[in-house]
């Protein structure tokens, strides 16, 4: 059935010429039946033209969220449409097809821009952050946070970061390259064991939205004795480079981090952290040698690149992070497209353009 429906389109292709092309720009989430726009005025046509030309839309995909009334001349949302569910966080988010009229045959490329509103909050995977802290940790030190996760995008997603008011600890953000902020906790004075064993403190993150939407989670210390050095990666960020259909279980790279204390608070432990649950899901690491290793089958066409925060502890509960970040080559095509694809030259576009907005 879908070869046949190809072979229909391709023969349109070839039969007609691209008459306009119109664009809109709606809201994520709209209500089954919503209007986007009039289709028939926007391009000038008669809504009896519609009727006769058996006007019908053309998707190229499965998945079908919008649909032409040719009575009224509209069109209308047939399923609700999750931004985040059709796009990720690639921005612009939109969806392209086509109106086909027949007698005389007539194709009319339309865009749909789906914007993004405030509709998910930020979340932490990891609700419960617990450190074990030497009294010994030196004025300055760093104790690395996870950090909460926002599918908007925008001003809609996750924009800061808040702890509770402290004597001990003040917040550090740290913009990353990509637009990411690493979390960090510094201690801003000395603890005393026999004063405070525990200290209990909420992290907050808050998006930019209107109203603002926030989430929140707990972070626990415990305070310790002696532990006078935090372990130290010999580098910040590793680089890998592997096939797509490497096997799993390959030893992708291997971090090395160093502990300037003797007996058990030298010794490190390694764990992924701050790394989204899709790509933690993909890797594992030797939490004794620091061995990266393929966890899962990866795919070129579903990602290129991959980022992973790697921490080291010591028993002392001091840590230090580094980046790994891991790069596909291409071993094989399938062909596959998205909702942002780009259409074929042989469509040709007149200088009309209706912005609908």
């Amino acid at each position: 059935m879908d070869i046949l429906i190809k072979a229909f389109f391709n023969a349109v292709l070839s039969l007609s010429s691209v008459v306009a092309q119109v664009s809109y720009s709606i809201p994520e989430e709209m209500a089954k039946g919503s209007l986007i726009g009039n289709i028939a005025q926007d391009l000038g046509l008669d809504r009896k033209r519609l009727t006769s030309g058996k006007a019908r839309i053309f998707t190229g995909d499965s998945a079908e969220y919008i649909e032409l009334n040719r009575e009224r001349g509209a069109l209308l949302i047939k399923e609700k449409i999750d931004r985040e569910a059709l796009c990720g966080q690639t921005t612009p988010c939109a969806l392209h097809f086509q109106v086909i009229l027949e007698n005389p045959m007539e194709l009319y490329t339309v865009v749909v821009e789906i914007t993004d509103v405030n509709d998910n909050a930020p979340v932490f995977e990891k609700s419960d952050m617990k450190f074990k802290i030497s009294e010994s940790a030196v004025v300055g030190a760093k104790f690395l946070l996870e950090r909460a996760i926002d599918p908007d995008v925008g001003t809609n997603s996750l924009q800061s970061y808040f702890l509770t008011k402290t004597d001990n600890f003040a917040l550090k953000l740290k913009d990353q390259p990509d637009g990411e902020k690493i979390v960090e906790m510094i201690l801003q004075k000395p603890l005393d064991r026999e004063k405070q064993e525990e200290i209990f403190l909420v992290l907050t993150a808050v998006d930019g939205g209107e109203p603002k939407l926030s989430g929140t989670a707990q972070v626990r210390v415990t305070v310790l004795d002696a532990n006078d050095n935090a372990p130290v990666f010999s580098k910040t960020v590793y680089k890998a480079t592997i096939p797509e259909n490497a096997a799993k279980g390959t030893v992708i790279t291997r971090v090395s981090a160093s502990d300037a204390d003797k007996g058990s608070n030298s010794n490190i432990m390694y764990s992924i952290s701050n790394t989204a649950a899709d790509v933690r899901d993909m890797f594992e690491i030797n939490e004794l040698n620091g061995d990266l290793i393929l966890e899962n089958n990866i795919d070129y066409e579903k990602a290129r690149y991959y980022q992973i925060h790697v921490q080291a502890s010591d028993e002392g509960g001091l840590t230090d992070s580094c980046k790994v970040t891991v790069e596909l080559f291409h071993s094989r095509g399938n062909g596959k497209g998205g909702c942002n694809r780009e259409y074929s030259p042989g469509f040709r576009f007149t200088s009309r353009q209706i912005k609908i907005r």
